[in-house]
């Protein structure tokens, strides 16, 4: 039972199925189109 673990974790160690550089660039896509609704939203607004 161990040994299937344990081999089971090499395995795992190879490319991730995604690569990094997608990840950071669909969350700094949902980043910036949640900048953008921000500041269309508060486009009119005096400064408090």
């Amino acid at each position: 039972m161990l040994s299937t673990v344990i081999t089971l974790a090499a395995e795992a160690e190879s490319e991730p199925a995604v690569s990094p550089y997608v990840i950071g660039g669909v969350a700094l896509a949902i980043l910036l189109v949640l900048l953008l609704a921000v500041v269309s939203f508060g486009g009119g607004r005096e400064h408090s």
